[in-house]
């Protein structure tokens, strides 16, 4: 039997962001990972990861999956299995994986509870890796989370470095605190002059 190739208007979605997170979108299935990359013992400065993700037309793209995989305050990626559901992941400590769509937050924001994580190593400057899927995409897009409160320790990154001068800013959080609160506001531009950097995996 001949199998049909793939057209171009074969993309991702619209359904897969509720499928990926489907407790966020009011479904009665669990989540192996949602918004919460700690336990509140967790060791480490606290922080919350927040932004938008924009198309090229400037309007807030509203199903988007955005996830993030970090090391912890030590610079050390959490090795041991994720299992079970999102209900008892504040037993686990530690997760530095987690999983949310652009769709219930006014203004279409994702938003991460999580901590600041370590340098992983030597040339390496404390970062967040974040992941895209997007309808509109045929494949996730990959770029990296810098703190724009690390001057020394990114002009030490190579990876950061590796990028033209005039491009990094795209790969910055900026710091803000609100009632007491350390956010770092990360927005995503798919296109136009603050296009986002994107890295081939």
């Amino acid at each position: 039997m001949e199998q049909l190739r793939q057209t171009p208007s074969q993309t991702v979605g619209p359904f897969f962001a509720y499928a990926l997170t489907a407790e966020q979108y009011g479904y009665p299935y669990d989540s192996l990972m949602n918004h919460t990359l700690v336990s509140l013992d967790t060791p480490g400065q606290r922080i919350v990861v927040t932004g938008q993700v924009w198309d090229g037309a400037g309007a807030t793209i509203s199903d988007a999956v955005v996830e993030l995989w970090q090391a912890d305050a030590q610079g050390h990626y959490r090795t041991a299995p994720i299992e079970g559901n999102t209900a008892t992941h504040t037993d686990r400590g530690f997760l530095g994986f987690g999983r949310v769509g652009t769709g219930t937050l006014p203004g279409h924001r994702y938003q991460f509870t999580t901590l600041k994580p370590g340098a992983t190593g030597e040339g390496s400057a404390p970062h967040i890796n974040v992941m895209l899927m997007m309808r509109g995409s045929l494949r996730n897009l990959y770029t990296r989370l810098y703190f724009a409160d690390e001057p020394e320790a990114n002009a030490q990154d190579i990876l950061l470095n590796a990028v033209p001068a005039e491009r990094r800013a795209t790969l910055l959080a900026h710091r803000k605190e609100v009632n007491g609160e350390i956010r770092y506001i990360f927005d995503i531009h798919m296109q136009g002059s603050d296009e986002t950097v994107f890295f081939e995996l």
